[in-house]
């Protein structure tokens, strides 16, 4: 379903710990790691491809999450030439996306990447809020920035001391009833949102379509 520009209805979740942590996914057999998102259904509203997205992706249903905010526009980005299917170009342009930002009100192992036979994730960890661009895919990075931005707003940032860090670890489809450790050290102030990748993440060469547009 396209708009008359060429755009594609679209959702993103932005999904926050009791700590302001994001949910931070890394693709199957990939080594990028993203927020939840997928496209609206005709006859959905935003609201109800979220919560259809949330639970098909990682599991969570509506009770798991409480909205905090979202954003007030669609937010696009087009895709370049290269990454479009040959029969849709011309027609297709790219995504335009409401973004969700989310409280989740659920336990770590209430999150299930398999509940589908096609998972979009095969592990995830909590990050600090202010994740690294340069492990997102180029032409998704802008939109990215501008949601973090206009979602922060919407979070309290508690008083944290000088040493309250954290070590992330990274929980895997093949485990999913471990025991998961906290993210990094919290956002008190915005870095710069294209820092360097941590270890465990690295940007990956973008292979297909398919595996980007989800």
């Amino acid at each position: 379903m396209l708009d008359r520009e060429g755009f594609r209805p679209n959702v993103g979740i932005i999904l926050l710990n009791a700590n302001n942590e994001v949910w931070w996914g890394k693709r199957v057999r990939e080594h990028s790691w993203q927020f939840p998102q997928g496209g609206i259904k005709y006859g959905e509203t935003p609201e109800q491809a979220m919560y259809r997205e949330l639970e098909e992706e990682i599991g969570l249903r509506q009770e798991h999450v409480k909205i905090v905010g979202r954003t007030r526009d669609w937010l696009r980005y087009e895709v370049p030439d290269h990454f479009i299917k040959r029969e849709i170009r011309g027609h297709y342009r790219g995504q335009k996306q409401i973004w969700f930002l989310l409280r989740m009100m659920a336990r770590d192992n209430d999150v299930n990447l398999r509940l589908t036979d096609h998972p979009e994730f095969d592990a995830w960890r909590w990050h600090d809020y202010w994740v690294p661009l340069d492990v997102v895919i180029e032409f998704k990075r802008d939109v990215y920035q501008r949601a973090l931005q206009e979602l922060s707003r919407f979070i309290t940032w508690p008083a944290r001391g000088a040493h309250g860090e954290r070590r992330h670890s990274a929980r895997y489809l093949r485990q999913p009833h471990g025991r998961a450790q906290g993210g990094g050290k919290a956002a008190q102030q915005q870095p710069a949102l294209a820092a360097s990748a941590t270890a465990a993440s690295v940007p990956a060469a973008p292979d297909a379509m398919a595996a980007q547009e989800k």
